[in-house]
């Protein structure tokens, strides 16, 4: 059996989780995003059979950038 999609749902999930509208949650902040976005960027990678480096570097990018994206939530 195959641990691939369950993998991506879970990341799916605990994604989505962090688009909480309430902006005064904790992990509301740049700092949450971009740890958050590295790990989720090293699971992918791992799952994927990647580098989980380049993987948690993209990620990280990717979170913390997450800040000024219009329709998300603001950091603080």
């Amino acid at each position: 059996m195959r641990k691939s999609p369950f993998i991506f749902a879970t990341i799916a999930a605990i994604t989505l989780a962090g688009c909480v509208q309430n902006s005064n949650s904790p992990t509301n902040n740049a700092a949450v995003r971009t740890l958050g976005g590295a790990a989720a960027g090293a699971l992918i990678a791992d799952a994927t059979g990647g580098s989980k480096t380049k993987g948690a570097l993209v990620g990280a990018v990717v979170g913390g950038v997450s800040c000024g994206v219009p329709g998300l939530p603001a950091c603080y």
